[in-house]
Parts: C-alpha cells; sequence; structure tokens
C-alpha cells in the first residue's frame, strides 16, 4: 500500500491530497464519529482522508464542559476533548482536510467526492459524520446565551441546574423526556408550548403531569432571553392573548426539533421521514460501501460516546467491504 504524509490541511496549508489516488477510506465529518472511524482506519493503515467544512470535533467543541465521557470523572472541556480525538486520529495517519464536501456518487466500486477547494477525490469507502442541527431557539439573544444558560442536550448539561428553576421549550417526546429527566436535578421545570395540548406519546405526558416539579405554560412561544452575563428569565408571549410574561429561570432547555446534515446523499440513500440516514446494525446504508455515523444517522440516543461507537463499528465493516471488493 503506498504510504503518504499526513498532516492538518487547515485554509493555509498546502495539500497533500492526490487526485489521481484511490483512497481507502473517505471520512466527511470530524466529530467524535468520523474522527473515531479515522483512529481505527489508522491504525489499520488505510489511507484515509476526513473532511471538515468547520472546525474538527462537530457540536462537542462548542460544549464548556464534558462530563459523561468515560475515562474523565471531573469532565473535561469539549474543545479539550476534541483537540485530543483529532491529535490522535492525525497521530495514527489520517489527513484532517479543511474542506467543504459538495456531492458523493459512486461509480462501480469508487466513489467520487467532489469537494469545494479540492476536487474530485476517490475512494473505495465512504463514512458519512456531518451530524445533525438542534433547531435553535428563536430569540435574538440565542447565540449570546448558548452554552451559558441556554442548552440542547438536557442529558449533557442537567446537573449544572441543580435545585435551580429551568425551562424546556418544546411539546414533544424529547421535550418531555427532557422535562422528566430534569426533575432529578432542578427543583422546578418550567414546560413552555405553544400549544394547549402536548405532542409527545400520552405515556410521557401522563408522567409529567404527575410530576410536582414540572409546570407548564401553555400556548406560550419565547420572544427574548434575559439575562446580563447568563440566562436570568425568558419571556414569553401568549399566541391567543399576546400578553407577554417573564419567567424567572436560570437554564433554558431547547428540544424543538433537530435537523439531520444528510443533503449531500438525500437523492441516493435511504432517509427517515425526518431526513436521519437509515443504516443496518454494521452502520451500513443502502449503498454498499457507503455508511453513516453518529447524529446524522437514525439512533435513539445522540452523544459523544455513541458517536463514536458508531465510528468504530462503521470502519470495521468498511474494511471488511474493501477487502471484499478486493478479492
Amino acid at each position: 500500500m503506498e504510504e503518504f504524509t499526513n498532516i492538518f490541511v487547515g485554509e493555509d496549508s498546502e495539500s497533500t491530497i492526490r487526485n489521481d489516488f484511490v483512497y481507502d477510506i473517505l471520512i466527511v465529518g470530524a466529530g467524535p464519529g468520523g474522527l473515531t472511524a479515522a483512529i481505527y482506519a489508522g491504525r489499520s493503515r488505510l489511507n484515509t482522508i476526513v473532511f471538515e467544512k468547520l472546525a474538527p470535533g462537530g457540536q462537542i467543541a462548542v460544549s464548556d464542559l464534558v462530563e459523561n465521557y468515560p475515562g474523565f470523572p471531573e469532565g473535561i472541556s469539549g474543545s479539550e476533548l476534541a483537540k485530543r480525538i483529532e491529535k490522535q486520529a492525525v497521530k495514527f495517519g489520517a489527513e484532517i482536510v479543511s474542506d467543504e464536501v459538495r456531492s458523493i456518487k459512486k461509480e462501480g466500486d469508487v466513489f467520487f467526492v467532489s469537494t469545494a477547494a479540492h476536487g474530485t477525490v476517490k475512494g473505495k469507502a465512504v463514512i458519512i459524520a456531518t451530524g445533525a442541527d438542534p433547531v435553535k431557539l428563536p430569540v435574538p439573544e440565542e447565540e449570546k446565551f448558548r452554552g451559558k444558560g441556554i442548552s440542547y442536550c438536557a442529558t449533557c448539561d442537567a446537573a449544572f441546574f441543580k435545585n435551580r428553576v429551568v425551562a424546556v421549550v418544546g411539546g414533544g417526546d424529547t421535550a418531555i423526556s427532557d422535562a422528566i429527566y430534569l426533575t432529578k436535578f432542578a427543583k422546578e421545570v418550567i414546560v413552555i408550548h405553544r400549544r394547549n395540548e402536548l405532542r409527545a406519546v400520552k405515556a410521557l405526558q401522563e408522567e409529567a403531569f404527575a410530576n410536582p416539579k414540572i409546570k407548564f405554560q401553555w400556548d406560550s412561544v419565547p420572544l427574548h432571553v434575559v439575562g446580563d452575563s447568563k440566562v436570568e428569565g425568558i419571556e414569553v408571549k401568549n399566541v391567543k392573548t399576546d400578553e407577554t410574561t417573564v419567567l424567572n429561570v436560570d437554564g433554558i432547555f431547547v428540544a424543538i426539533g433537530t435537523v439531520p446534515n444528510s443533503d449531500i446523499v438525500k437523492d441516493f440513500v435511504k432517509l427517515t421521514d425526518r431526513g436521519f440516514i437509515i443504516t443496518d446494525h454494521n452502520r451500513e446504508t443502502n449503498v454498499k460501501g457507503l455508511f453513516a455515523v453518529g447524529d446524522v444517522r437514525n439512533t435513539p440516543l445522540r452523544q459523544v460516546i455513541t458517536a463514536a461507537g458508531d465510528g468504530a463499528i462503521a470502519e470495521f465493516a468498511a474494511e471488511q467491504y474493501i477487502k471484499s471488493i478486493k478479492e
């Protein structure tokens, strides 16, 4: 197998990518799932490129503290964890390239990955690790308070709000599950919902209504987040009366939907009705040699550790696939 010098290729770096070569594995996305796949691919001595249009690390890179990843009992900042995983991937030979993948197609046993800055790169297998983005809280202050009281992951951040008052925005299964989970830590949870009835399944509704810590702000939508350097409250408007109210809360958990970044494969890969990529137990899609890992995949749990597990499984399966097409 031909050897390559593997370096991080940023905006100001000279690429070592060869467009005339067929790489073993091309990975789209440098979050925990993509980088873990790269670690395993590197250890297997496979020629591997990881494309990332932003910065390596994915959503964890902007998390203040990760407390539920094994091996860090005191927690670790998301940016530091992302750097460590990236460093490990590069150590084992993966080349991480700062570029955007525009499209993917397969001809015979070869995948053609079209990029914005490096032309078309060829690979024997492709792993999609493009993640998913939560629907943002629709208020002007969302960016200012994201990570400073606004959270999109109850299981990640609930412990920071022990004995505090928090709000949950949403009325579906995720929102109500989050509200119930948050009662293990918060002294009060206020569910803000734009309708006068929940969309969650009945079992969750019954559990939430029976929980004395959960209150409901019906027929309401968020207008503004109140606070200086951290969340101190949320202003909501009643959609029926137009009356506005400020709720004094220390944290706001948003669960109004998730949007998978699956557009580059939507025309030829099977997706759920919400756009998540459908895979088998090997994380392989309906297209042989094309795998999906992490939040972009149809999975019941979207966490750093599950994305990493996906990456390991997908790389192992991709390696077996590559061996099969050589035979």
